[in-house]
């Protein structure tokens, strides 16, 4: 059990902690990256805010929604409004958005590595970003991708071209009824593929994802691994940050490391395998970057 006090060490040696984490990369058997909002949120995909009100001034106006995030969550009166929203949520996180710096310039850290990306995000960046798709693992889903709102079956669904025809057809926050999406087996309302609740798909990909992701812990198992955390709340820190945690105390030769804006930190037991930085995530993989004077 770790002690529930944190050790935080990041803001007065930026640069020493910059320099080790480079020579870990360096010497890393395998790299097992764990990403979470904060990525994306460096990246330029913020929720809230200008980007929230530039998009949705009219479901904020008429429900007081204030970010893209809980309006998510809203109970709307209507299918027709729920799409009308929901197809501008995911064009605008999924299809329109372009790869932010922050995960090219990862792409750059680890293209030539034994790495593994286990993410949250839900946006694709990764992929559009270049990395393999056979070394990420979207555990919470993906905005590209329906599904049976009763979970009826274990199928997901891309949404592409029907999220392209409700963005064209919608007016005053509706889609037409007739691009209301169905499930092809009970009849029942179509979803979001997310994990918000048990019903929860999880298809074949995700299976097939699930099953690289531990050959590959399985494979590194007792070598020198980097944990490399980067932009993980505390919303589900079991699925990311806590294992990194019980990994890295189990192996002497593994190294956490946490990049957060808003706070790194790591439990006492393994702070001499870890190395915690509290900057923008773009800023410090910027600097981490081969060509980068240190």
């Amino acid at each position: 059990m770790y002690l529930k006090r944190k050790t935080g060490k990041s803001t007065s040696n930026y640069w020493d902690n910059i320099r080790k984490l480079r020579t870990v990369i360096g010497q890393a058997d395998a790299i097992v990256i764990g990403a979470g909002a904060g990525l994306s949120a460096s990246a330029g995909l913020e929720y809230s805010g200008k980007r929230f009100f530039d998009n949705f001034s009219d479901f904020a106006d008429k429900y007081g929604l204030q970010d893209m995030y809980s309006a998510g969550f809203y109970p709307f009166e209507t299918l027709e409004e729920y799409w009308a929203y929901w197809s501008r949520h995911i064009w605008l996180n999924r299809y329109q958005s372009n790869v932010g710096k922050p995960y090219t310039d990862l792409l750059s850290l680890v293209k030539d590595k034994d790495y593994f990306v286990l993410t949250t995000n839900v946006d694709h960046c990764f992929q559009k970003a270049g990395f393999d798709k056979h070394r990420l693992f979207y555990t919470q889903g993906d905005y590209g991708l329906w599904q049976c709102s009763k979970a009826c079956h274990q199928v997901t669904y891309d949404n592409e071209e029907q999220v392209k025809k409700m963005i064209s057809e919608q007016k005053e926050m509706k889609i037409p009824t007739d691009l209301i999406p169905y499930c092809p087996h009970c009849g029942a309302p179509m979803t979001m593929n997310l994990r918000i609740d048990g019903t929860f798909v999880q298809d074949e990909g995700w299976h097939t994802a699930s099953n690289r992701y531990y050959e590959f812990l399985k494979r590194h198992e007792n070598l020198c691994i980097l944990f490399l955390e980067l932009g993980v709340g505390n919303n589900t820190p079991a699925i990311i940050k806590y294992p990194f945690w019980n990994m890295t105390s189990k192996n002497r030769k593994a190294v956490y490391v946490c990049i957060n804006y808003q706070e790194a930190y790591c439990p006492v037991q393994i702070e001499k395998q870890s190395i915690c930085i509290q900057s923008d995530i773009g800023k410090a993989v910027q600097d981490l970057v081969p060509d980068k004077y240190l």
